[in-house]
């Protein structure tokens, strides 16, 4: 297992990191789909991980309704110190109209929350999930950074925020001598490379790791599910990974499919290791999540780290998947890099 900084931190994480959202919710209408594995399976899949070189764990308070923190806290107590462990609050956990959002008020019960179910005393990575459009973010970057110095957290960190989103609250953080954002966890993938556009430049800009949720797409780039398929046994499948969730063109997607194939066959693993290396290997990216249902499916994306992909195997991926830029991205590169005067380059 490799190793990569975490933002401007210093704090190394590993290029895997094990997501958790397959662990808990049993009967749940949602969760139940998605894993609903029990605490042995979390148990077994966590030693492994973390046998692997596994250091980074990633879990959130709405995971079946808070039943995936707890049992990440009775999995790692043993372990902690060998583990960076990342939460997340924004979603409802309660019927109320305060249990949700980003609110000093809710920050501060949803962290007191998490840290009972996880048996902790302090959280390593603490993201807010989403965007609040309520709340101020003045007034949230305020609740984290009281939470960092109390020593409860000890990074703070956002998911699913645009660029514009991510840069402002950077901002805030400056101006106001704020705990910043380390890192922004986002969707990518081969078949979901929208971050290219703002969200990688930023993060390289300002210095923020990105971390990756569903590098495979909900299962599809496992390479399991055939183009046009109407089997309702197919279908079920591809809903209950998530499929349904994460958006994409699928008739594209099939295409790339059919090219990650050959990629992978070069090397003789699965379509789903190569599609994991090939999001490791581009830039600004320190750690994939990997939440897995079976053991062998943990284990092969785990082998990931150790796959290099060629040049020529990334220019194939690259251009079956490339996406058509966006503007301003297009006309930017069309006048091309500002010239440097002949004078200076003597």
């Amino acid at each position: 297992m490799k190793y990569r900084l975490l933002g401007r931190t210093g704090v190394w994480v590993s290029e895997i990191s094990l997501g958790t959202m397959t662990f808990g919710g049993a009967g749940h209408p949602v969760f139940d789909k998605i894993g609903a594995l029990g605490q042995e399976d979390l148990d077994k899949m966590l030693g492994v991980a973390l046998d692997a070189g596994v250091n980074f764990i990633d879990t959130a308070d709405v995971y079946a309704d808070g039943e995936s923190e707890e049992m990440v806290g009775r999995a790692i107590k043993q372990r902690r110190r060998d583990i960076v462990l990342a939460t997340k609050l924004l979603a409802p956990v309660g019927p109320g109209p305060n249990d949700q959002g980003l609110t000093r008020l809710h920050v501060m019960r949803a962290l007191e929350d998490s840290l009972r179910r996880l048996q902790t005393d302090y959280i390593d990575v603490y993201h807010i999930h989403n965007y609040d459009h309520l709340t101020p973010m003045e007034e949230t970057l305020a609740a984290l950074d009281d939470a960092v110095r109390q020593g409860k957290v000890r990074y703070i960190a956002s998911s699913n925020l645009a660029a514009w989103q991510v840069s402002k609250a950077l901002g805030i953080s400056a101006r106001q001598d704020r705990a910043r954002f380390v890192a922004n966890q986002i969707h990518y993938s081969l078949v979901s490379r929208d971050a290219e556009r703002d969200l990688v430049p930023m993060a390289e800009d300002e210095g923020v790791s990105l971390t990756v949720w569903s590098p495979l797409a909900g299962g599809f780039l496992s390479g399991k599910f055939k183009p046009g398929s109407t089997d309702s046994a197919e279908i079920s499948r591809r809903s209950q990974v998530g499929g349904d969730f994460v958006q994409f063109d699928e008739e594209k997607g099939h295409q790339i499919v059919d090219v990650l194939r050959a990629v992978a066959a070069r090397h003789e693993v699965s379509p789903a290791r190569a599609a994991v290396a090939w999001v490791l290997a581009q830039r600004a990216i320190t750690s994939v999540i990997i939440g897995a249902r079976r053991l062998d499916q943990l284990t092969d994306n785990l082998a990931a780290a150790d796959l290099t992909l060629t040049e020529q195997d990334l220019a194939e991926l690259d251009a079956v998947s490339r996406p058509q830029p966006a503007y301003p991205n297009w006309i930017q590169e069309s006048f091309g890099p500002v010239r440097i005067p002949a004078a200076n380059q003597a």
